[in-house]
């Protein structure tokens, strides 16, 4: 089911460690449900149209010099009318101190002030970034992610063919878990999906048989990973007899989630197949795709050139 999140104030000053100046609200009981991020520059000058009272908003350098430059009287005027919109919140940026006009207005208006000792366009680029990931829209798959070669695999199949088991080996093999059995793929711009574990699963395998394995405690801190993209999805299935199984790889086949066409394979399962190895070289062949060379196109492009020489040796023409 395709949903979209929301992210609580508290969750953002936790994860980029800022400071609550002054507040009378819960931080956690203010959600953000919007990923864009406003400096309200030509608001505190009086213009107003267009303006998304639903966004954080951010004063740095700029918005504090213009400030500064007015009465107290006209400064309390101006963040009365921003404050009075209903933000969810103001911070400042590069460590500034609250003046008493924002103080009072915070107040007045129940607007937390926030502070933050990143630059203003460091901060807003990774807020920007954040808030995108946090609040995308998302479904849940059964399946496992891994990061081979740098590419994020999605293994999909029914339960007991081989997932987890092949995911093992894998991280054996120097790859990274991101997430086993179900995993949370957002939908972060119009040509990326982002896959991670739900948190109380996180690093977690399960092995039929085996129980439940902690692959960062077993393996280290190198073999896991928090998130990564979703490049290519491999779809595990055990042999059916009279199905035809593509032998050439000269079809592209794809898989849709939330609306974007992921390159997918489909491959057969048989005792003796060296599943871990097989997820490696399709990595590694879906980047030499995404780079350019084929190697179906390359052996077709060699199959007629020879065509081609064995005419010219025979005396006919091409």
């Amino acid at each position: 089911m395709q949903n979209t999140g929301m992210v609580s104030l508290q969750d953002i000053i936790d994860d980029f460690d800022m400071k609550v100046i002054a507040s009378n609200k819960k931080m956690d009981e203010i959600m953000i449900s919007v990923a864009d991020v406003t400096r309200p520059g030509l608001q505190l000058s009086g213009y107003f149209k267009h303006f998304g009272p639903d966004r954080i908003q951010i004063i740095g350098n700029m918005e504090v010099s213009y400030l500064n430059s007015l009465p107290e009287e006209e400064q309390i005027d101006r963040l009365s009318h921003l404050m009075a919109t209903g933000i969810p919140c103001l911070i400042l940026s590069r460590h500034h101190e609250a003046s008493h006009a924002m103080l009072y207005t915070s107040e007045k208006y129940d607007v937390p002030l926030i502070q933050t000792n990143d630059t203003t366009s460091t901060f807003y680029a990774s807020l920007v970034k954040y808030l995108n990931v946090e609040l995308a829209p998302r479904t849940s798959i059964h399946g496992v992610l891994v990061e081979v070669f740098g590419e994020g695999v999605l293994i999909t199949g029914d339960s007991g063919v081989g997932k987890s088991e092949t995911a093992l080996e894998l991280v054996k093999r120097g790859h990274r878990l991101i997430a086993d059995d179900l995993v949370e793929v957002r939908r972060v711009s119009d040509t990326t999906l982002v896959g991670r574990a739900p948190e109380i699963i996180r690093h977690l395998l399960e092995i039929r048989g085996l129980g439940i394995v902690d692959v960062k405690e077993l393996y280290g801190v190198s073999s896991v990973k928090q998130q990564e993209n979703i490049n290519v999805i491999i779809n595990l299935e055990l042999w059916q007899e009279g199905k035809f199984y593509s032998r050439l790889g000269n079809e592209d086949e794809t898989t849709s989630l939330l609306g974007i066409d992921i390159p997918s394979l489909t491959i057969p399962i048989r005792p003796g197949r060296n599943l871990a190895i097989i997820v490696e070289v399709a990595a590694i062949n879906h980047r030499q795709k995404m780079m350019g060379y084929n190697a179906t196109d390359a052996l077709t492009a060699r199959v007629f050139n020879s065509g081609k020489q064995e005419k010219r040796r025979a005396g006919d023409p091409d």
